[in-house]
């Protein structure tokens, strides 16, 4: 045989076996794309913390409960990571605190090897959020970050989490604590089922469309009601008084109003502002210095707010590890950035 006719047939014999290879699944390439984490430090309780026996004692009163969402599909994961430090980093008894993730059952496996290997010793469970609760009742906002899914999922706290956690922290995926969580832990709620810094400052009829204001009936919810802007990012929850009272159901039924009338563009606010603005516990403005990803179409820098700060939040269009990845980080950015566990890869190579 001619020495060309034998490279081509080798050629042709090596094509075949390209072929026949199987395909990388999606699995296996998003689990080579995720961001991996460094291990953070063991954090202990102090000499006067009380033992916290939950679960086994469903009713400790030493354990703070502390909700979250986990998204291993989106960059918001990584804000995730920081959050959870900066809450032990800061805490008298980190031991005393639980975590409830809740997340999509697809990426429990992943979320579960992230979590363990970032944070070995972290009392956490994973509750499965299924997107198809909410994706019919989801009407589009100004920003495609807001519409999704698991940004709802907050609603469904009071039915996903064990009915003897009775009360409960939600803190959003980008912000940073940098104080003791067992002082918002403890504020006292009376009659209300929801605290949070409130704003009444705030213009409120702007989160709301002409067809709201306009509408013969709809302006009357806030009837006997002094509403006030809150962000939903931080609250403290009453869970058996939602439970009782259904507020859930409440919930949901503002989102089927906006899906026939658009009567908001801003994504799951508006719904917790129709149910609860006006009945919010007032707490502290140190504990939400709102809006440091500037506003939802620009994300601008922002300076804080004046007065003391136990928590910040980069709520808005601007999140501080893109700018900080884009070199082009906000002065306010730095703060977040010893947060920041995400294991970048190294510009040289070991091999």
């Amino acid at each position: 045989m001619p020495p060309e006719n034998h490279i081509i047939t080798t050629l042709l014999l090596l094509l075949f076996l390209l072929i026949l290879l199987p395909l990388p699944s999606p699995t296996t390439a998003t689990t080579t794309d995720t961001p991996k984490f460094r291990e953070a430090p063991a954090f202990r309780n102090g000499k006067n913390c009380p033992i916290s026996k939950w679960p086994k004692n469903p009713y400790d009163p030493s354990t703070i409960h502390i909700a979250m969402t986990l998204d291993y599909s989106s960059p918001y994961l990584r804000g995730s990571i920081a959050g959870v430090l900066s809450v032990l980093q800061h805490s008298t008894c980190p031991e005393n605190t639980f975590f409830h993730f809740l997340a999509v059952h697809r990426h429990f496996n992943h979320l579960n090897k992230t979590i363990t290997s970032t944070f070995p010793y972290l009392n956490f469970n994973l509750y499965n959020f299924n997107p198809n609760l909410v994706r019919h009742l989801i009407s589009s906002s100004i920003r495609r970050a807001l519409d999704q899914p698991l940004n709802y999922a907050r609603i469904y706290l009071a039915d996903l989490l064990p009915a003897t956690v009775n009360r409960i922290i939600y803190l959003d995926s980008d912000l940073i604590v940098v104080d003791d969580v067992d002082k918002l832990w403890n504020i006292e709620l009376n009659d209300r089922v929801l605290g949070a810094p409130e704003y009444c400052h705030a213009n409120f009829t702007h989160y709301f469309t002409h067809k709201f204001w306009f509408h013969p009936i709809f302006p009357n919810t806030f009837e006997n009601r002094t509403p006030c802007y809150f962000n939903t990012g931080v609250m403290v929850i009453d869970l058996q008084k939602w439970r009782n009272d259904d507020y859930t159901q409440k919930l949901e039924h503002w989102m089927r109003v906006q899906k026939r009338y658009r009567i908001y563009e801003l994504g799951s606010l508006p719904p917790f502002l129709l149910v609860f603005a006006g009945n919010v516990k007032q707490v502290e403005h140190r504990w939400n210095q709102h809006g440091l990803g500037g506003d939802n179409l620009e994300g601008q820098c922002r300076d804080l707010h004046p007065g003391p700060v136990s928590l910040l939040h980069w709520s808005g269009k601007g999140k501080p590890w893109l700018r900080l990845d884009s070199k082009k980080p906000c002065p306010l950015d730095s703060l977040w950035a010893p947060y920041d566990l995400f294991r970048h890869q190294s510009l040289f190579s070991d091999s």
